[in-house]
C-alpha cells in the first residue's frame, strides 16, 4: 500500500532548519564581508547535502529545505511582476511574538516573470534529487496568501480599482507559474496556504473585518482562483496544498477546527493532496475529513509536530491515524510532520538531530502502517 507517486505515505511539508554555515554566510553578507555569489556557493553545497540526507532518511522526496529563502512566502511573492517587498510599522503577530517588519504589496499589474528566481532554484534541486533517486518537491505560497493578509489596503487602487480584475490576474499569474515549473521539470508542486486556517479562526476573521475587508465569500473566490491556476496541469504533475496555522519560532496564529472550510477545501478545490495540521487541540477533530471525496485524493495527516523536539510515541500516532481512518479511508491517508521546521530563516525551537528524528519517525511509521 505504499504510494509510487506523491504525496507519499511518509512525506514532509517543505522547510528545514537552516544549517549554521548558511546562517553564518547570510550574516557575513549583511555586513558586506562576502559577495552574494559566495552565499550562493554555500547554499548550493548545503542543499546538495540536505537532499542526500533526506534520501538516506528514507523519504521518497526531497525539498531544498527553502535554504535560499528568508520567508516561506515573501521571497516568492515579491518577485512576481507587479509586487514589491516593503517594511510596515508592525510585523505579523503570532502567539506571544512578532515577526520582522516585512510584507508584500501589489503596485502593478500581476504577472509571472519568465526569469523568476525560484525556477532556477528548482532546477538546481532537481539535478541533485535525480542523483539521489528521490522526487524533487517545490513549495510556493498559494495565490490566496497574496490577498488575505494585506487585503484591499495592500493592492493598488490605481492598478486594480476592481478586485475582480485582481482576482482574474492572480489566477492567470499562477497558471503561468504552474506551467513554468512544469517546463522546468517539476512534477511535485505544493501551494502553501495559511488562509484556509485563518478562515476557521473567529479571531482572524474579526481582524480581517477590522482592516476593512469582508471575508464572506472568500472560500468560493479562492477555490475558483486555485482551480483555474491548476486546471491545465499535465496528468503527470501532482499539486498539493499545506494548510498552515502559523509557524514562526515554534509559535502559531490561528485556532479552530477545519469544519467551516472542509467541504470547499476538500471537495471544492482540485488539489491532489492536502497536508493538514493535526498536532494540537487547536486543529479540532478528524470529522471534517468526511468531505474528502472517495478516489485518488490524499490527506497527509500532520500529527507529528515540527514545533518542538520531543519525539512522539509510535502507538499514539497509530491510534490517531486509526481515528482519522473513521472519516477517510486509510488508503487515502498519509503521514508527515504538521508543518515545515523553519517557515522563516529563524527556524523552530528544536535541534537538527531532533528534526531528522521526526522525519525518520514518519518513515518508520509509514512502513509499519502501510507496509514497505
Amino acid at each position: 500500500m505504499q504510494r509510487t507517486k506523491p504525496p507519499f505515505r511518509a512525506d514532509e511539508v517543505g522547510s528545514l532548519l537552516r544549517p549554521p554555515k548558511i546562517k553564518e554566510a547570510r550574516a557575513r553578507l549583511e555586513k558586506a564581508e562576502i559577495a552574494p555569489e559566495e552565499l550562493r556557493e554555500v547554499e548550493d553545497m548545503e542543499i546538495e547535502k540536505v537532499v542526500h540526507r533526506q534520501a538516506s532518511t528514507g523519504l521518497r522526496l526531497a525539498t531544498d529545505g527553502e535554504f535560499r529563502r528568508s520567508w516561506w512566502h515573501f521571497d516568492f511573492l515579491a518577485k512576481l511582476t507587479g509586487c514589491e517587498l516593503f517594511h510596515p510599522e508592525v510585523g505579523i503577530q503570532f502567539a506571544g511574538v512578532e515577526t520582522r517588519h516585512d510584507a508584500v504589496r501589489v503596485i502593478g499589474k500581476l504577472d509571472f516573470p519568465a526569469d523568476h528566481p525560484m525556477l532556477a532554484h528548482f532546477r538546481f534541486l532537481k539535478k541533485h534529487a535525480d542523483t539521489a533517486h528521490v522526487t524533487p518537491k517545490m513549495t510556493i505560497p498559494s495565490p490566496a496568501v497574496l490577498h488575505f493578509r494585506g487585503g484591499r489596503k495592500s493592492i493598488s487602487r490605481e492598478v486594480y480599482p476592481d478586485l475582480d480584475a485582481f482576482y482574474e490576474d492572480l489566477a492567470k499569474t499562477y497558471r503561468k507559474a504552474v506551467k513554468a515549473f512544469y517546463d522546468a521539470g517539476c512534477r511535485y508542486l505544493q501551494f502553501d496556504d495559511t488562509v484556509w486556517a485563518y478562515l476557521c479562526s473567529q479571531e482572524e476573521l474579526h481582524k480581517a473585518r477590522e482592516r476593512g475587508d469582508n471575508p464572506d465569500g472568500l472560500q468560493e473566490i479562492y477555490a475558483r482562483i486555485i482551480n483555474y491556476a491548476i486546471a491545465e496541469r499535465p496528468a503527470d504533475m501532482v499539486i498539493t496544498t499545506h494548510v498552515c496555522r502559523g509557524n514562526f519560532r515554534s509559535t502559531w496564529i490561528s485556532s479552530g477546527g477545519y469544519e467551516p472550510v472542509a467541504e470547499t477545501l476538500l471537495a471544492g478545490t482540485n488539489y491532489d493532496g492536502y497536508f493538514l495540521e493535526y498536532d494540537s487541540d487547536r486543529a479540532g477533530g478528524f470529522e471534517p475529513l468526511r468531505f474528502l471525496p472517495r478516489g485518488n485524493k490524499v490527506v497527509v495527516v500532520g500529527v507529528i509536530t515540527s514545533k518542538f523536539g520531543e519525539l512522539e510515541n509510535k502507538d499514539d500516532i497509530k491510534r490517531r491515524l486509526q481515528e482519522a481512518s473513521k472519516f477517510a479511508p486509510l488508503e487515502q491517508l498519509a503521514l508527515s510532520p504538521q508543518c515545515g521546521f523553519a517557515s522563516t530563516e529563524e527556524g523552530n525551537v528544536l535541534s537538527e538531530d531532533e528534526q531528522w528524528a521526526k522525519l525518520r519517525l514518519a518513515v518508520e511509521l509509514a512502513e509499519e502502517v502501510w507496509g514497505r
